[in-house]
């Protein structure tokens, strides 16, 4: 028989089932962080000693211990109350926010920086469970809540954590519950890896087919030559090799704040990673090809029409009479031009490196034309097939994301335990 439900009181998660109980965390776990006066730097980071676990080490509910830093043994002493041993449950409280871990496979000593907590559940309540519960809606409503209005820099902070209430069954239940979500969430993600292994499949495809197409032609019985660039090797010997400055002139945009860019428009407004939002004015017309020159995606590459705002981030192209856009488009995107960027801290293209740069042309326009045409059929094929796919990923993470939540909140109950 199904166990009657009562009001939770709490919006977000409505009813629960009659047996099951609602706390804040501060009732049913300890919370220890890093306080300010043990506040590290990154000067005192060693190659080895005690792991220092940091927000960017968390990965797939776990610790990469590969990509954790060393403290001394000293630095580690003073705090004891973030002794980390395996078994324990984390949460990131600034960076990215909310990524939760369960340390395993630790072999030694390790610490926490500022930015994580600790979360030291106490007698009948479980970790795991607790661990599932952070990961769902009923945590991030509620967070998301708490943070409604503050600036964009946003943190967990220990004080409003130890408000959050959360729902729980009794001891037996929180288990079965817990290795329930273990074994269908390892599935979901099972299957989620294959489908996100396979999109990078025909994103490489693509790439792949794109530079072999504008570097080799589509007859394959023409005769070849060396092109004498590396990058592209043999070519149709009745093409010609060029340089960029000799078929194309390109311009940077002009300067936009984002206080100026508004989520509707007359106009849209693109930027170095494609479109941005949309402004009152224009500064130019027509169909170009633009490439980002700001930025860690510098060298992407977007063909588009009618008026719009190029920023100062954007380069945009005016290609001479002996090439077509829509084949400077493809052309560029085989070229991966984010590797000549030039700058670590904010990588960026100048101008004058792309139009240096050496590449190929078909020596007519109307060999241009019908690779165009093979490429627009090909790669729109390819990319239905990589949007199928993202579908079949975003509905599996929203089952997930929907799993969590029913389960956590009592509204699905594991059948072994009801």
């Amino acid at each position: 028989m199904m166990e009657q439900m009562k009001p939770s009181g709490i919006d977000w998660i409505g009813e629960i089932p009659r047996s099951w109980n609602i706390k804040r965390i501060k009732y049913l776990a300890q919370l220890k962080g890093r306080i300010g006066w043990q506040g590290l730097t990154s000067d005192e980071y060693t190659d080895v000693g005690p792991f220092l676990i940091t927000g960017v080490d968390f990965s797939d509910g776990g610790i990469n211990w590969e990509s954790c830093v060393h403290i001394t043994e000293e630095r580690w002493a003073e705090a004891p109350e973030i002794h980390i041993k395996n078994g324990d449950l984390l949460i990131t409280k600034d960076g990215t926010v909310g990524k939760v871990a369960i340390v395993e496979n630790l072999q030694g000593k390790a610490s926490l920086n500022s930015g994580v907590l600790l979360i030291k559940t106490s007698g009948k309540y479980n970790k795991k469970f607790l661990y599932w519960t952070l990961l769902s809606e009923e945590f991030w409503t509620w967070f998301r809540l708490k943070n409604a209005g503050n600036s964009t820099i946003v943190h967990l902070y220990q004080n409003d954590f130890a408000e959050f209430s959360y729902t729980f069954p009794d001891a037996t239940e929180q288990q079965a519950i817990a290795d329930f979500l273990d074994k269908e969430c390892d599935q979901i993600d099972s299957i989620a890896t294959d489908l996100e292994k396979q999109i990078a499949l025909l994103q490489q495809y693509k790439k792949s087919l794109i530079t072999e197409t504008v570097t080799k032609g589509l007859d394959k019985s023409m005769p070849m030559k060396d092109s004498g660039v590396e990058w592209i090797g043999k070519i149709p010997a009745h093409w010609d090799v060029t340089r960029v400055k000799y078929f194309c002139r390109m311009y940077s945009g002009e300067n936009l704040t984002s206080t100026d860019i508004e989520p509707d428009g007359d106009y849209p407004v693109y930027g170095g990673n494609g479109k941005r939002g949309y402004y009152s004015n224009f500064t130019n017309d027509g169909e170009h090809v633009l490439i980002g020159r700001q930025g860690a995606l510098c060298g992407n590459v977007h063909l588009v029409s009618g008026k719009f705002w190029a920023t100062d981030h954007a380069v945009v192209t005016y290609p001479t009479k002996e090439v077509i856009n829509k084949y400077l488009y493809y052309l560029f995107q085989s070229m991966n031009l984010n590797q000549y960027s030039q700058s670590a801290a904010q990588p960026g293209l100048a101008v004058n490196v792309i139009l240096a740069l050496k590449t190929c042309l078909p020596s007519t326009l109307k060999e241009q034309e019908t690779i165009v045409d093979f490429l627009d059929d090909k790669c729109l094929h390819i990319d239905q097939i990589i949007l199928q796919k993202e579908h079949q990923f975003n509905i599996l993470q929203q089952h997930k994301k929907s799993l969590i939540y029913e389960y956590v909140t009592g509204k699905k109950r594991v059948k072994e335990v009801r």
